[in-house]
Formats: structure tokens, C-alpha cells, sequence
């Protein structure tokens, strides 16, 4: 819900443009072992409480390590997953590990740079 008033615009010229990208993908998901670059510049107290770091935007992408709500996490982009949520690349400060999580599981909803993946 967020990002809607962003995408609204969007969604217009996609609309227009269906019947020249129909083999295209809108979104990507992040694939299981994906990392990216923080895009994402902001910075301040987010944190998730027991959210599981994946090493892609999906359920099925291994855990690497899990966000507390006591630990403070550095965004990096966001993308679409296969489950239609959308997913933060986050780095946790307290434990250095970088992973995807879903942002309906951060406490600010995530980031809102894309990681144009």
C-alpha cells in the first residue's frame, strides 16, 4: 500500500504500453543468494522483531541470520518477490549480516528505493 500513490502513474503507462513488453517481466524477484548495493541512503532506528534474514526475496531462500527488534538495520533497496510482498535488502548493524526481508515484517514497512532488480 505504500508505494501505491508512487506506482498509480506508473501503472497508467504501463497500461499503454502492455502489447510492446509482454515478454518482458514488470519485477524481478531477488533469487536466492542475491546481494546488492545500498541505494538506499537514509538512515535511522528500523528494526523488525524475530523477522528472518533470507538470502533472497522468497520463503524458500535460506535464513541467514534473524532481525530483533533491539538490533538497528541499514536498508539497501527494495524489490517485488514471487508472493507479490515486497522485500528489503538490509544489512543488521548489531550483527553485520546482510539479508532480504519482507516488509510487511519491518517496523517502518522498508525501504523505498528499488533495487531495479
Amino acid at each position: 500500500m505504500k508505494r501505491l500513490t508512487a506506482l498509480v502513474p506508473m501503472l497508467a503507462a504501463v497500461a499503454v504500453a502492455v502489447p510492446l513488453s509482454l515478454a518482458t517481466p514488470a519485477a524481478a524477484h531477488a533469487s536466492c543468494g542475491t546481494n546488492v548495493s545500498d541505494r538506499d541512503g537514509s538512515s535511522w532506528g528500523r528494526t523488525a522483531n524475530g523477522a528472518n534474514e533470507r538470502s533472497g526475496s522468497s520463503t524458500g531462500c535460506a535464513i541467514k541470520g534473524i532481525a530483533y527488534n533491539t538490533q538497528a538495520l541499514d536498508y539497501h533497496c527494495y524489490t517485488v518477490g514471487n508472493d507479490g510482498y515486497t522485500w528489503t535488502y538490509l544489512r543488521n548493524d548489531a550483527t553485520g549480516v546482510t539479508g532480504w526481508v519482507r516488509d510487511d515484517l519491518l517496523s517502518d514497512g522498508g525501504s523505498y528505493v528499488s533495487c531495479g532488480i
